[in-house]
């Protein structure tokens, strides 16, 4: 199988996309756990009604969202740059319940919904066989 550049391809943008995705759900858990950063923000909300092993997951959660965006930018191609429009969650910080549903929606989206259709598009444009596995097994063994 030959492996090409993803410079310039919906690849790239995937990509972009993703490790996007990924800083700002660490951001928004980080959020949740002052307010309960998303995690960690999460975290710091869920510390503050009370739930301490609720706010710790939290903040573990942000840890490894900041891996996840680290992953995808390696995946990048240094000196290229890529216009992509997506849409995020934006500022909305609720109750540690509130958080919980949330985080759980935007973490289902992503398995479900967005890295399935990242990784088949990866495997028609660019054949790169280490992209479209790390969206397969985002949670799975390349995570471990």
């Amino acid at each position: 199988m030959s492996t090409k550049s993803v410079t310039g391809t919906e690849t790239e943008k995937n990509l972009l996309k993703s490790f996007a995705g990924e800083s700002q759900a660490r951001m928004r858990y980080e959020m949740f756990a002052k307010v309960a950063k998303k995690y960690e923000m999460f975290a710091k909300v869920a510390k503050k009604e009370g739930y301490e092993q609720i706010s710790a997951v939290f903040q573990i959660t942000a840890d490894q969202e900041k891996e996840h965006a680290k992953k995808f930018f390696r995946f990048l191609e240094s000196g290229s740059e890529c216009e992509i429009t997506a849409a995020y969650p934006s500022g909305v910080i609720g109750n540690t319940r509130q958080n919980l549903a949330a985080a759980a929606g935007g973490e289902n989206e992503e398995w479900t919904l967005l890295y399935p259709k990242f990784a088949q598009t990866a495997r028609e444009e660019v054949c790169n066989s280490h992209i479209p596995s790390y969206y397969k097994c985002y949670f799975s063994i390349l995570l471990l």
